[in-house]
């Protein structure tokens, strides 16, 4: 059985019990008695991985992929979504709106928008299936698989697959979740807008999102590096003027 994260104890019976007790204090005026303090009961969290992929690991990353989970990996790249939401159906892609729908964590509606390039990416892949977007061909019989036919890209094989394309990219200390992480950081380094990065991710919470806010640090560091130089050069010029 897999074992059951602190944070996901924080999150899912702790902040609800607090939430119980706060509500009875406050909207009913009834005060549940020997409340605990709760941050002695609060877990230390694992503290979380802000991944960044270089250029020359995504190239061989794609070098390595296998042709038919190429467009897969590509997808996720482009969307930073989990790897269960990028298991998408043709139903979920809604091209009049440019929106792709589907269910992520939790429960939520996931929502991301079809760019230039992801219509080009699944465009090419109409007709391969009629339910299933993402589908790889069998490359051996076994039960109910027939080699040389399509089967839609599964969970389980998803993230099999994803280890092997690792493995032989020879990319090393990199979860395919961190492909989430390398879009957050891409694109709040690009955008400078941690708003604009939560709703690339999805995040319910900004507190979730600001982890992220370390790439805004390091641009505050490129300013004032950038502001002593022009100093420096101010000093400069009117010590040769003098």
């Amino acid at each position: 059985m897999a074992s059951v994260s602190p944070a996901t104890v924080n999150r899912d019976t702790m902040a609800v019990l607090k939430k119980l007790f706060t509500g009875a204090r406050r909207t009913w005026k009834y005060h549940l008695p020997s409340e605990p303090n709760w941050r002695d009961h609060w877990l230390r969290e694992a503290e979380e991985r802000v991944g960044e992929l270089h250029a020359e690991e995504g190239d061989a990353l794609d070098a390595a992929a296998r042709p038919d989970y190429a467009p897969w990996l590509e997808f996720a790249r482009l969307t930073g979504l989990r790897r269960g939401e990028t298991l998408i159906r043709w139903s979920d892609v809604n091209w009049f709106s440019r929106r792709i729908t589907t269910t992520g964590k939790g429960g939520r509606k996931v929502t991301t928008p079809i760019t230039a390039e992801v219509r080009a990416l699944l465009e090419p892949l109409k007709g391969d299936h009629d339910e299933w977007v993402f589908t790889y061909i069998a490359r051996r019989n076994g039960k109910g698989i027939v080699k040389g036919s399509r089967y839609p890209i599964t969970y389980a094989g998803a993230n099999t697959e994803w280890q092997r394309t690792r493995k032989r990219a020879k990319v090393e200390d990199f979860r395919f979740h961190d492909i989430r992480h390398d879009v957050a950081t891409k694109t709040l380094r690009e955008t400078g807008n941690l708003k604009l990065t939560q709703r690339v991710l999805n995040h319910a919470s900004m507190k979730t999102t600001a982890r992220y806010a370390h790439v805004l640090d390091e641009e505050v560091a490129d300013a004032l590096e950038r502001v002593a130089k022009s100093r420096k050069k101010s000093r400069t010029d009117m010590a040769d003027t003098a």
